[in-house]
């Protein structure tokens, strides 16, 4: 009979059980891990209330393979190997990359796994389930890091979605003379924050609606914070830079306001790098874009090569994570951890089976 472990299983929109699910087995080259923590991340809680950007509008455009376990912020401590894994033993400490490459289209053989057609983050298939579980297997493509003993579960649970701000700020490309703006001061847009303050840029602003998000936002290296509902957020980084504007946007709200507030706030030649999530399409005047500023824009997906060296700046000290977790929960109470994301002081919220 095969063994059970208890999961939360995502059926549809509004309806997750958390229940027995069949505890996974290490085949060849894979490895199965017993969960110590998973983060909820923004997209957690749109595929529960059923983002189209998840769910779709037909079983032919739906990105999800339900029913499917969720999470991909996990980390967990190594208690089965498949044949032929040499490099980890049991009782190791290991984070996986949040994406399941297939090694075989001409995105993974060029380095570029994250960019992946098959485009399997965990948690959103069947065979990648995720980690608001007992135990998740990391399938024999996965990209795994080994998690420094020294590292809290708040830490270790972290270094997926800072790796993701990490790529985003990256991806800006930013030079000393720059005034960088982060919008959205969330656990993942507060330690852009500190990461692009380690570029040692001309300024950094940080901009939320909360007010203890724009605290954290100082506290981790925000030269400037500014509330779009007290004040021209556009109108104020004009004062702050003779008029011109910032050279880089970073867009990490995942609201539709924020896109024509970056490109209002823009200077020409300005930089504008996507990378929150937004539930709904969104419209700007691309006028702006090209016959107005000649701005440059700049996706950001997944986190790319940048798990090592967030997994060393944490443990060296340089990127901060005291405060980024807010709420802890078991798993088994997973209905208040979800609505703990929306709470007014909410940061990022971990469960631990």
């Amino acid at each position: 009979m095969a063994e059970k472990m208890k999961a939360l299983v995502s059926y549809a929109p509004y309806d997750n059980r958390y229940e027995e699910y069949q505890k996974p087995r290490a085949e060849k080259g894979e490895i199965v891990l017993k969960v110590k923590g998973c983060g909820i991340c923004a997209g957690d809680i749109k595929a529960y209330h059923g983002g189209i950007r998840i769910w779709g509008t037909s079983e032919e455009n739906r990105y999800i393979e339900a029913p499917c376990i969720g999470g991909h912020e996990f980390f967990g401590e190594v208690v089965e190997l498949g044949e032929g894994v040499e490099d980890y033993a049991v009782g190791d400490v290991l984070v996986a990359e949040q994406i399941v490459p297939c090694g075989e289209c001409k995105f993974c053989k060029s380095g570029a796994y994250w960019m992946c057609t098959r485009s399997a983050v965990f948690g959103f298939k069947q065979y990648a389930n995720g980690g608001f579980a007992e135990y998740v297997k990391l399938d024999k493509n996965c990209l795994i890091h080994k998690v420094p003993k020294e590292f809290t579960a708040e830490q270790a649970v972290l270094i997926e979605p800072i790796a993701c701000g990490m790529h985003a700020v990256e991806q800006a490309q930013i030079q000393h003379s720059d005034v960088v703006v982060i919008a959205g001061l969330g656990a993942i847009g507060t330690s852009m924050v500190n990461i692009a303050s380690l570029a040692l840029p001309k300024m950094v602003i940080g901009i939320d609606v909360k007010e203890n998000r724009l605290e954290m936002g100082k506290k981790f290296g925000a030269d400037v914070v500014l509330n779009p509902a007290k004040c021209d957020v556009a109108e104020e980084i004009r004062s702050l830079t003779d008029g011109l504007g910032c050279d880089v946007y970073i867009e990490a709200s995942g609201s539709p306001r924020s896109v024509t507030q970056g490109m209002d706030a823009l200077r020409n030649l300005g930089r504008y790098v996507q990378m929150g999530v937004f539930a709904q399409e969104v419209t700007a005047d691309w006028n702006t874009i090209g016959d107005g500023k000649e701005l440059t824009i700049i996706g950001s997906h997944l986190s790319a090569l940048t798990y090592d060296s967030v997994i060393q700046g944490i443990a060296s000290g340089k990127i901060k994570t005291e405060g980024l977790i807010s709420h802890k929960f078991k798993l088994s109470d997973w209905e208040e951890a979800f609505k703990a994301t929306e709470l007014p002081d909410a940061m990022k919220v971990m469960m631990e089976p």
